[in-house]
């Protein structure tokens, strides 16, 4: 060998002088005495043609390696058995093949040399065609003989494993004549678990395989392989745990009931994925191709050839969520995904950082910035819902409005993910012209606290508009009190109180005691104007008495179909008119019973008592059957 060798280096040296020299012959001769002087295996004795003899005897040699190993190829690949049952002496021949390429490549514009090199590497593709079929067959019996679903205790983590039998223990489909177990994805509680889906013995084989398919210009193939046979157990692992191949179009279809149903799932099979699945698959990757030249790039081709297809899939679920309707209700589960993008993007960086994955990081940036634009266009939908909410549309009764109802309740599960929105709505804070009616405080503190009070700001003008369609304008107030108590209570009672902060609760609360005076003033100081006493004479006595009975009868008549939702609320209406109202009537038919002319018959005038007025103002803010009287 070491002779067969030492022929070889003289052939390359001799073949570099005589092109180098072939249009003067003193100039390879100067070269040949360059490479004796340099090594003494180069004297010119050796070098020349007369020292070496015929070049065809070297040829010879060459094309008798070329024969030989063609026969031993043949032998392998002819076989029945499988060439990994006798891997050593097929590799070891493909390994002097590459080797045989390597060294006489230098000579190849030899005529003689050309074709035998030639015709060896079309020996070496033969011998690449079957090992890559060889390869393939390893990754599928590999995983067939190492199926996760039979293997649990190499996903098993605190006793619960990714895979689990459908069904009890003892039940078992016959498929084909042979006990097959259908396996069905288990809730995963802990995410710290790999999955070691192909056998050591099997890792190794491929590794032996692997490496001579690279060494011999094949590597491309080899990873498209190796990712056409786990991209097919990452699909079905993705698709046992629930997740769906569908299209942006089909997601857009969807009914939001099923829609919240698939979202469901995609976040499971998300945090399956980047926790689980793609590490594990990065891991067997890195297996498989260690230790081998280019190993890194054979790994990281590998792994993307696997994983590229499910990331798409799982990233344009996340997109098609992003680019979907603005719905208002669709909040919250937008905010899911948004949440589940957010603390799986350091996974995405970390599992594909690499040349070939690299993009995939981008996308999935890049989308989940698009679903925190989503969630912005959502809460710009609110405002426009609340803006375009039928000013004509009142409630009867002056009670609470829908809308009212509908937006406080919104917000109030809307502050529960406050941490979240505030991280939304950082990078878009709106400057103090577009919310004129925002002090700086709040401003600068929280960028969410500022669309908060925009939406609540919207709102109170809507209600507002709404309330002048009243005609009385103690109904108006007795409205705005309603909504405004109402708004108030949402507030204080949740995470908005702090977002919006105490003075703007006491304003709020200022604004429905005005609201409360503005009542008053319009329904009642008519009537307590009638008690002022300016004199006894018999005429004007009784006839503001008989205005007051008149005026008293029909507010309370009025009033009891209005509704007043909160009981405090309408408690503290009802004592702040008995207060003045009580006292001021039970002076007033006092004085009228001690004027002569109507002392005998007061009782004929006199046609409630003080127990019947109290009687009565009970009766107020009571609503009818149309008034908006369910508090939630």
């Amino acid at each position: 060998m070491a002779e067969n060798g030492e022929e070889k280096l003289l052939a390359v040296a001799r073949h570099i002088a005589k092109t180098l020299g072939q249009t003067n012959n003193n100039m390879a001769d100067d070269i040949l005495q360059i490479f004796s002087n340099f090594d003494g295996r180069f004297s010119k004795e050796k070098l020349s043609d007369e020292g070496v003899g015929n070049d065809t005897v070297r040829c010879a040699a060459l094309e008798q390696t070329v024969n030989s190993l063609d026969r031993q190829i043949s032998d392998h690949l002819s076989s029945e058995n499988s060439v990994c049952c006798n891997s050593t002496a097929f590799l070891s021949t493909v390994d002097e093949l590459v080797s045989t390429i390597e060294d006489w490549s230098p000579l190849s514009d030899d005529k003689v040399v050309g074709a035998c090199l030639q015709r060896a590497d079309d020996i070496l593709q033969q011998a690449m065609f079957r090992a890559e079929e060889e390869f393939r067959s390893l990754m599928e019996i590999g995983g067939e003989s190492f199926d996760v679903t039979r293997n649990s205790d190499e996903l098993t983590q605190n006793g619960s494993s990714l895979y689990d039998s459908n069904g009890e223990e003892d039940e078992e489909e016959e498929i084909d004549g042979d006990e097959y177990v259908i396996p069905v994805a288990k809730a995963v509680v802990d995410y710290n678990v790999v999955i070691d889906a192909l056998p050591p013995a099997t890792v190794n084989d491929l590794r032996e395989i692997a490496k001579r398919m690279i060494a011999a210009g094949f590597g491309k193939e080899c990873s498209h392989v190796y990712g056409g046979c786990r991209r097919e157990f990452l699909e079905e692992s993705l698709s046992r745990i629930g997740l769906q191949k569908l299209s942006i179009s089909e997601v857009h279809k969807m009914p939001w009931q099923e829609l919240e149903d698939e979202i469901e799932r995609w976040i499971k099979a998300s945090n399956v994925a980047l926790k689980i699945l793609f590490p594990s698959e990065r891991r067997l990757c890195d297996r498989v191709f260690s230790g081998l030249s280019s190993s890194s790039a054979a790994a990281d081709l590998s792994f993307m050839e696997v994983c590229r297809g499910a990331v798409i899939q799982l990233l344009n679920f996340a997109d098609a969520v992003a680019i979907g309707s603005r719905s208002p209700e669709r909040l919250f589960r937008v905010l899911d995904v948004f949440e589940t993008m957010r603390d799986l993007i350091p996974e995405f960086e970390s599992l594909f950082s690499d040349q070939y994955c690299s993009i995939l990081v981008n996308e999935a940036i890049t989308i989940w910035k698009r679903l925190g634009e989503a969630i912005r266009g959502i809460f710009i939908e609110l405002e426009n819902l609340i803006s375009r909410d039928p000013v004509k549309a009142i409630v009867p009764g002056g009670g609470l409005h829908p809308i009212t109802r509908y937006v406080m309740n919104y917000l109030r599960a809307v502050c529960r993910s406050y941490q979240t929105l505030e991280l939304v709505f950082q990078d878009n804070a709106l400057t103090l012209k577009d919310y004129p009616k925002h002090d700086d405080r709040l401003q600068s503190n929280s960028s969410f606290s500022v669309q908060i009070s925009w939406v609540m700001d919207l709102l109170e003008r809507n209600l507002e508009a709404k309330s002048k369609i009243y005609k009385d304008p103690a109904l108006c107030s007795v409205f705005m009190m309603n909504n405004g108590r109402y708004i108030v209570q949402k507030t204080k009672d949740s995470e908005l109180g702090t977002l919006l902060g105490d003075d703007w609760i006491r304003k709020h609360t200022a604004k429905i005691r005005q609201c409360h005076m503005n009542y008053q003033r319009s329904s009642w100081n008519k009537l307590f104007g009638l008690l002022k006493v300016e004199t006894m004479a018999a005429k004007p006595m009784k006839e503001k008495l008989k205005m007051f009975n008149l005026h008293f009868e029909e507010i309370c008549r009025v009033q009891s179909q209005w509704f007043v939702f909160d009981e405090q609320l309408r408690e503290e209406l009802r004592i702040s008119i008995e207060k003045i109202l009580l006292p001021a009537y039970g002076s007033f038919i006092g004085r009228f019973r001690i004027v002569p002319e109507l002392a005998k018959n007061s009782d004929k005038y006199i046609k409630f008592g003080i127990e019947d007025v109290e009687a009565r103002l009970t009766t107020l803010f009571q609503g009818s059957s149309g008034s908006n009287g369910v508090r939630k």
